[in-house]
C-alpha cells in the first residue's frame, strides 16, 4: 500500500487533480486510491504530491520498498524515464532497480 486517504478529509479533490498516475479517484465520502497504480510519484516527483497539496494532511505514506515502486513505474509507464529517483537514495529508501 503506497497512501491512504484517511478520515480527516474534506473531499477537496486536490489530490484528485494533482496525482500524475491518475490512482486517486473520487469517492464517496472520500477520494480512493487504487493501490494498483499508486507510484507515491516514484518516477515523477520527489514526493507526493498528493500529500503535498493536501490541505489539512489527510493523507498518509505507507512506505513500500523503493524497488516495488519502481517497477511499478516502469510497468505502468514503460516509456517514460524516471525523475528525481536521487531524492528516493538519499532519504534512505532503497533502490536497486534494473530501470534506472
Amino acid at each position: 500500500m503506497s497512501v491512504l486517504i484517511t478520515e480527516s478529509c474534506v473531499t477537496c479533490g486536490a489530490c484528485v487533480w494533482e496525482c500524475p498516475s491518475e490512482a486517486i479517484a473520487p469517492g464517496d465520502p472520500r477520494p480512493v486510491v487504487n493501490q494498483d497504480v499508486c507510484t507515491e510519484c516514484h518516477g515523477f516527483f520527489g514526493e507526493g504530491q498528493c500529500i503535498v497539496v493536501c490541505p489539512v494532511d489527510a493523507i498518509v505514506v505507507k512506505p513500500e520498498p523503493a524497488l516495488e515502486l519502481a517497477n511499478r513505474f516502469h510497468r505502468l509507464h514503460p516509456d517514460r524515464q524516471p525523475q528525481d529517483t536521487w531524492i528516493w537514495r538519499r532519504i534512505g529508501r532503497t533502490l536497486a532497480s534494473p530501470f534506472e
